[in-house]
């Protein structure tokens, strides 16, 4: 008995030509698109991508986490330190955010997956405030009240 995996259909396919070509035509879009157009794009993906975080932590992990505002807080202060006393240009800092989320999720995962339930929530909430209060200590950016770019 001969068993295939098949590796690509053809919606697979056509589903993939079509992901390239919405990434071409956001790579495009600022040369023809509006100011405020670009604004309601980034916070609909902005407001998409935290949806599907959620959805990867409560639906498939069946953990709910109330921290999630740590990451993104800690890669917004990462980014603007970056522009703000750095002199980074913006577009590369949002990297620097990523990285400086991925090294705050090394730390709290330690912690944060030997908890279950109940103790899950409350300890990435934790965490999250903990983060929260060593951040608003940063007087450079704003502290707890944050800043903007220049």
């Amino acid at each position: 008995m001969a068993y295939t995996v098949t590796t690509r259909t053809r919606a697979s396919s056509i589903a993939g030509i079509i992901a390239l070509a919405l990434i071409a035509l956001g790579l495009i879009l600022p040369a023809f698109a509006s100011r405020s157009l670009i604004q309601d794009l980034f916070f609909i993906l902005t407001m998409l991508t935290l949806a599907q975080l959620w959805n990867l932590i409560a639906g498939f992990g069946g953990m709910v986490s109330v921290g999630q505002q740590a990451f993104v807080g800690i890669g917004a202060y990462a980014m603007f330190a970056g522009v703000i006393l750095w002199g980074w240009d913006p577009v590369p800092a949002i990297l620097l955010g990523g990285v400086a989320a991925f090294l705050l999720a090394i730390p709290m995962a330690f912690f944060a997956f030997r908890l279950a339930g109940a103790y899950f929530a409350i300890g990435t909430w934790v965490i999250a405030e903990v983060t929260r209060l060593i951040i608003a200590q940063w007087k450079t950016l704003g502290g707890g009240t944050g800043t903007s770019l220049p």
